[in-house]
């Protein structure tokens, strides 16, 4: 089969979207070698070390105009290389489908990832709801599956787009395999001294955003009297600036931002964490909770989106804006050894569950259903 795919964020965008394209296109060309893969984007970007995996052919637009109008090629020009390459099947990784694709010959799959523009307006700006509303209306229309990537997100797209159902199908999101990985505590104490971590903390990982809720995890940390370090991994936005308010005013020294960290980093850094906290206010999936499962590492995160499908039964769920609960939480994790314990292994092996073997067969037979 001749598999196509939107690949502008496999190759440009190095968190959420970016790891989900990059781990499919790994995944399908590991364990479905025997068709061809072709990947549009505009441009390759910066070398990401593992992709594009062997073979697979990049496609990207040729002509000067094409080129400088590369979001209008993407839109318009993608469809007809389609049709040209008789490709079978077009998979849109991030919510977009270009135009006219239904007339491509090729079936067509998007995934929609969350629908958080619609439940949180206010985060962004009035113009850009006004483009996502259209390409994903545009999307789910013409597009002869969808994959939810959580039963939230699902919920969410018949709540907010009037799609039926039985168009849709959930299959969860899968973690880069390097989260799989047991480092050496030999190993892990280089990475500790590379980042001079102290031996207990917090770790909170992800975009540093309002919705994230970095800000609640530091007051509970502060109200917890626990003492315990934070090390915080995420790009920031405007509303660090509330975090180190925060940080500042309450004298909280032992907490760090750690910047640049690379993916193969990451791993090691979750298995010296005591704890993960994760207490944003809606996902459409929360895939950094999945990372600290297959670390090893317990789990406390929000209640009230996708967080509980992602973390399983024994990770705990807290409201982020009550403090009190929070902080009991967190006092609770690392005050009982027995319980970490617990939470550790029941979580590492609920995160099998999402392991890119089992993901990617349920994906690919979604494929074969409409090819």
């Amino acid at each position: 089969m001749k598999i196509a795919f939107d690949a502008k964020r496999a190759f440009r965008n190095f968190s959420g979207l970016g790891n989900y394209s990059r781990t499919l296109i790994n995944s399908l060309s590991k364990y479905f070698p025997e068709n061809e893969y072709y990947l549009y984007t505009p441009e390759q970007g910066t070398e990401i070390v593992g992709f594009p995996p062997n073979p697979t052919s990049i496609v990207m637009p040729e002509k000067f105009l094409d080129k400088k109008f590369s979001s209008y090629w993407r839109t318009y020009m993608i469809s007809e290389s389609v049709r040209q390459k008789k490709i079978e099947l077009y998979h849109g990784l991030s919510h977009e489908l270009p135009k006219n694709i239904e007339k491509s010959g090729a079936a067509s799959v998007v995934t929609i990832h969350d629908l958080i523009f619609y439940r949180y307006p206010e985060l962004y700006k009035a113009f850009d709801r006004k483009i996502y509303k259209k390409k994903y209306a545009h999307s789910v229309k013409v597009a002869d599956k969808i994959i939810a990537i959580s039963e939230q997100t699902k919920r969410d797209i018949v709540e907010f787009l009037g799609v039926d159902e039985s168009k849709i199908e959930v299959v969860y999101q899968s973690s880069n395999p390097i989260f799989n990985t047991k480092y050496t505590q030999s190993q892990l104490s280089q990475i500790k001294e590379k980042y001079d971590l102290p031996s207990e903390f917090v770790l909170s990982v992800g975009t540093i955003e309002k919705r994230k809720n970095l800000l609640e995890l530091v007051k509970a940390v502060h109200h917890s009297k626990s003492g315990i370090p934070i090390i915080v991994i995420g790009k920031e936005k405007e509303y660090a600036k509330e975090v180190f308010s925060y940080i500042a005013k309450n004298q909280m020294s032992d907490t760090y931002f750690l910047k640049n960290v690379p993916t193969e980093d990451l791993p090691a850094i979750y298995q010296l964490a005591s704890l993960f906290v994760y207490p944003s206010s809606f996902e459409g999936f929360g895939l950094p909770v999945l990372e600290a499962l297959q670390s090893g590492t317990p789990v406390i995160a929000a209640k009230g989106s996708c967080l509980e499908e992602t973390g399983g039964k024994e990770s705990i769920y807290i409201n982020p804006f009550n403090t009190g609960e929070f902080s009991e939480a967190i006092n609770m994790v690392l005050g009982n050894s027995e319980l970490r314990k617990k939470m550790k292994s029941h979580g590492y092996e609920f995160s099998k569950a999402f392991l890119p073997e089992t993901t990617i067969k349920s994906l690919y037979t979604i494929y074969e259903s409409i090819c």
